[in-house]
């Protein structure tokens, strides 16, 4: 395997309104024992690409939506009570529904009495009446409506036990192996919990596979039943983030999910175990900022870019371009680019015939600071084998001529 240092890296690299409304505290559930309160690290720092970064968070995670490149991570995998933020896989499954077409938006959903009896964040929905689709949305999302997420729950699952099979599924489907759900609300439970990342990848989820409803996560207001309610998302109320979720218990403390897109690059931050709410938006502001600040998205290649041109033996043509069949774009600290570098490892020469498409060398990105990173490289074209008097031509050319 011949490796190469690509000559091109440098041109490469550098070609490129009111306070939202206090959450309720919510006790813990009938006949089982509620997790101690979160005591909050001051100081305990996070780990990140370019070093450690303090926060108050006790559980923390940072990632770039489109490369999804971690960018800061403190006890990303270990379980925790999610609290409200539960109800991003709630949403999810609704959208599905929606999506697939075995829900719409002007359904009207019914009120049990398990759902308007249902204590803790509020919508306010009436028992015995009917709600639309599209304001349990809203009520779950800027009212974190508990009580508009059972009403989802019994209509999609036909109870919220059997809703949440539904849930526990998805979040296997969907790789989230810190995962665990006992209900539909985040209400709390000794055996529900998730972790920080896995609520990440879960946003992500949502805003990559439902374009047409993620919308709803920046509304700031909601009013239903005669009582309007701010979205409790300290970072949409401030129009610095788009989504997604807020979430407080005595155990887990105060959390949140956000994402946030500037200057055509999305991030998604989910922080848990602060202490305040004004600590909760104060410390998810100055990290969503540190990241954008701090990091970039580079395009190293774009798909169809001819990374190197390959010998091929015995083939109509003597070289065949290595492409990489997608654009290569990395996040990296901005200034660590000059530390990064590009190699290209291949088999020379190839042998003909040699097919489009085929996986004929490796890309690596590796450096202090900058992810390591793979990239399969493909042969650019097609190179029949030469007949046999053009073989026997080569053969000996390169015999007694040495060509």
């Amino acid at each position: 395997m011949l490796t190469r240092r690509y000559g091109l890296l440098a041109s490469a690299l550098t070609a490129v309104a009111g306070p939202a409304l206090a959450e309720q505290k919510r006790p813990p559930a009938a006949g089982r024992k509620a997790r101690e309160p979160v005591p909050v690290p001051v100081g305990t720092p996070a780990d990140t690409p370019l070093g450690p970064v303090d926060t108050t968070a006790r559980w923390a995670y940072i990632q770039d939506f489109d490369t999804g490149a971690t960018l800061l991570e403190k006890q990303a995998d270990e379980e925790m009570p999610p609290s409200s933020m539960t109800k991003l896989m709630t949403i999810y499954l609704l959208y599905d529904q929606l999506k697939q077409g075995r829900m719409k938006l002007d359904d009207q959903l019914p009120v049990t009495e398990k759902a308007w009896r249902m204590q803790g964040s509020k919508m306010y929905v009436a028992v015995g009446s009917s709600v639309k689709v599209e304001d349990l949305i809203r009520g779950v999302i800027v009212q974190s409506g508990n009580d508009a997420a059972i009403v989802l729950a019994e209509a999609i699952g036909g109870s919220e036990e059997q809703f949440v099979e539904k849930m526990n599924a998805k979040a296997k489907q969907l790789g989230l192996t810190h995962t665990f759900f006992k209900n539909c609300t985040g209400w709390p439970d000794p055996e529900q919990h998730m972790s920080v990342r896995d609520i990440a990848t879960l946003a992500g989820a949502i805003i990559r596979e439902f374009p047409d409803y993620y919308h709803y996560d920046s509304e700031k207001t909601f009013k239903y039943n005669g009582i309007e309610q701010g979205n409790r998302n300290p970072m949409v109320q401030k129009g610095t983030a788009d989504g997604l979720k807020t979430g407080h218990t005595e155990a887990g403390g105060y959390g949140l999910v956000a994402s946030s897109k500037r200057n055509g690059r999305r991030v998604i931050l989910v922080l848990n175990g602060m202490s305040s709410m004004r600590e909760r938006a104060e410390e998810s502001e100055r990290l969503m900022d540190w990241a954008f600040f701090n990091f970039e998205d580079v395009t190293l290649f774009s798909a169809g870019d001819t990374i190197e041109q390959v010998p091929v033996w015995l083939g109509t043509s003597r070289s065949v371009p290595l492409v990489t069949g997608r654009d290569v774009t990395v996040t990296m600290p901005r200034n660590w680019r000059q530390k990064a570098s590009v190699k290209v490892g291949f088999d020379t020469p190839l042998t003909a015939p040699v097919a489009k498409g085929d996986v004929v060398g490796k890309l690596t990105l590796a450096g202090d600071g900058v992810p390591h990173l793979e990239v399969p490289l493909m042969a650019g074209a097609d190179v029949p084998r030469l007949g046999l008097p053009g073989r026997a031509m080569a053969v000996l050319s390169k015999y007694v001529g040495g060509t």
